[in-house]
């Protein structure tokens, strides 16, 4: 049986639930944050705490539990669904309160869900020796991706384009060109002389902690790194291509728009950097 925890309790998933007009269902006036498990483990905890802290903050969303105490409740999460390796999802709204656009006028208490789910690491691995094909979509999000809110409806409609094209991924592209993010990843390619480029971490896309952990494994080695944004056109000519997320580690990208990335097969620095992330995790 799978178990969810709403606001204290923990539930039988199939009867979870929260309140009609709670407001992150209304308005989306909610944030969320992943963390991969592995052997039971939470990866890269601190930086998915530390961007849980930010989103709240910049949405005005008191924290409903401490830190120590999530940890608790994933703990027991994960003990109850009897999972060692994959995914638990949080989500904090700002809570229950009539339907009114502005904030409500007196404090309510944020709904805060919990749950979690296995994670196939034999079909990701497979995946990665293999590698991915996305497509390229424009960008049509609101101006602050950098909060990791559940308004997430852009991000649906760009995946759902990318599976009906038969591809794994689909990468936005703003109106100056240049690719910010996937729907739910970060991107990066290689260039032909051997540098990784990733779209600088403002405003316009999620600060991802694998990315920036991943940026940590290339300046280990030596690697150059340039964060700005790059065209589709840079993508197709690309060494190598792969992109990143708590949920994809690292996974390479051999197809993007139908064009074939270099040999069409998965990058050696890429299997590398992916290889350093989960040997550290």
């Amino acid at each position: 049986m799978r178990f969810a925890y709403v606001n204290g309790r923990f539930f039988p998933h199939g009867e979870a639930s929260i309140h009609v007009e709670d407001r992150g269902f209304q308005f989306a006036d909610a944030v969320y944050e992943v963390w991969s498990v592995r052997k039971g483990e939470l990866m890269d905890a601190d930086g998915h705490f530390a961007r849980l802290e930010r989103s709240l903050g910049e949405l005005r969303i008191t924290a409903p539990r401490s830190r120590a105490a999530l940890e608790h409740i994933i703990g027991e999460l994960l003990r109850r669904n009897r999972i060692r390796n994959g995914l638990v999802y949080l989500q904090i709204s700002r809570g229950q309160a009539r339907r009114d656009h502005a904030f409500p006028k007196q404090a309510v208490t944020p709904t805060i869900v919990l749950t979690c789910k296995r994670l196939d690491l034999a079909a990701a691995d497979a995946r990665a020796q293999c590698g991915i094909a996305v497509i390229t979509v424009p960008d049509q999000r609101w101006a602050r991706c950098d909060i990791k809110t559940v308004n997430l409806l852009p991000n649906v409609l760009a995946k759902q384009a990318a599976h009906e094209a038969g591809a794994v991924e689909a990468w936005q592209v703003d109106r100056d060109g240049r690719v910010t993010e996937g729907s739910s990843t970060n991107a990066w390619i290689v260039t032909k002389a051997g540098k990784l480029v990733t779209r600088q971490a403002d405003q316009g896309i999620l600060h991802g902690i694998t990315r920036a952990r991943i940026i940590k494994c290339a300046q280990d080695v030596g690697l150059e790194i340039e964060e700005r944004g790059f065209t589709p056109q840079e993508a197709y000519e690309a060494r190598e291509a792969f992109l990143t997320s708590a949920t994809s580690f690292v996974t390479p990208v051999v197809l993007i728009d139908n064009h074939i990335i270099a040999n069409g097969e998965p990058g050696s620095l890429t299997l590398s950097l992916r290889q350093a992330y989960l040997g550290e995790a």
